[in-house]
């Protein structure tokens, strides 16, 4: 056929590196339990543990005796693998676009960006989980006066749940809501000359700012809802792309058709805040 360099195994590799440079939501994901799942319908049984008692011992306790071992609940959440996104396209006279060069990495290229798009939105609207808290009961109004206010409201609601912040905290928002918090904001901070990369954008204390054009939207797209999380707070598996290359039978044309499969979950809902704001 005339694919005659296409390799599966190289294809999906390239695929894969691809996601992992495209993707926004995706980086800041919990990725451990990748490895323990390999097909459509596997699951992963996620252990969690409370938190133990820290408890004081006085000095003048001479013997030493302390309490007896308290029991820490622990807590389980199933994450099922069930999300599949495919393609499957032809290129008719392969030979002669062949000829001009670098039409694998091209086609390559498009198809990693396709899926890291459909990727980040599954991503992205879990911010509307019913796993995960909202900031206010209803969107609150946003504007370039007060968007820093419901950042630091945002902020403190993580740090009221004992989230280190120290450990790593993402916001990803909207064009829109980027727009108003660089008027208020950007000018006035001397550290946002990081690299613009997987959407990185400013840093806002020791928060990372991120945009995308996939922060979920509700009420017919009126209200923005973006979150606020540790790389905890979700856990995200991507155990398998799998392509191939094939002639259709009524048609003059090579194909390439695959998938890539995965799913994600909320498992850490004290780490993950839905932002949910609305615009004048």
């Amino acid at each position: 056929m005339a694919f005659n360099n296409f390799i599966p195994s190289v294809w999906a590799e390239s695929i894969n590196r691809e996601l992992e440079r495209a993707c926004v939501f995706l980086e800041d994901c919990n990725r451990q339990y990748e490895g323990l799942v390999a097909g459509k319908g596997d699951s992963v049984h996620i252990l969690g543990v409370g938190k133990p008692t820290i408890k004081s011992l006085e000095r003048e306790n001479a013997s030493g005796e302390i309490d007896a071992a308290e029991e820490i609940e622990d807590t389980s959440v199933i994450l099922n693998i069930n999300q599949i996104r495919y393609f499957n396209y032809k290129v008719g006279d392969i030979d002669k676009a062949q000829s001009v060069g670098g039409l694998m990495d091209t086609l390559s290229q498009e198809t990693s960006e396709g899926l890291a798009n459909e990727i980040d939105k599954f991503i992205a609207n879990m911010a509307t989980s019913e796993d995960v808290s909202t900031l206010t009961a209803t969107a609150q109004l946003v504007n370039k006066d007060n968007i820093l206010s419901i950042l630091d409201d945002a902020i403190e609601k993580l740090q009221e749940n004992d989230v280190n912040m120290a450990s790593g905290v993402t916001i990803t928002v909207s064009p829109r809501f980027y727009k108003l918090f660089k008027q208020a904001y950007i000018g006035k901070n001397t550290d946002n000359a990081s690299a613009l990369e997987n959407g990185r954008v400013a840093m806002y204390g020791n928060v990372t700012i991120k945009l995308s054009n996939n922060v979920a939207k509700t009420e017919d797209g009126a209200t923005d809802n973006i979150m606020i999380r540790t790389k905890r707070a979700i856990a995200f598996v991507n155990p398998l792309t799998h392509t191939e290359a094939y002639r259709p039978e009524k048609s003059f044309a090579d194909a390439v058709k695959g998938y890539a499969l995965f799913d994600g979950k909320v498992v850490r809902p004290k780490e993950i805040i839905n932002i949910n704001v609305k615009y004048a």
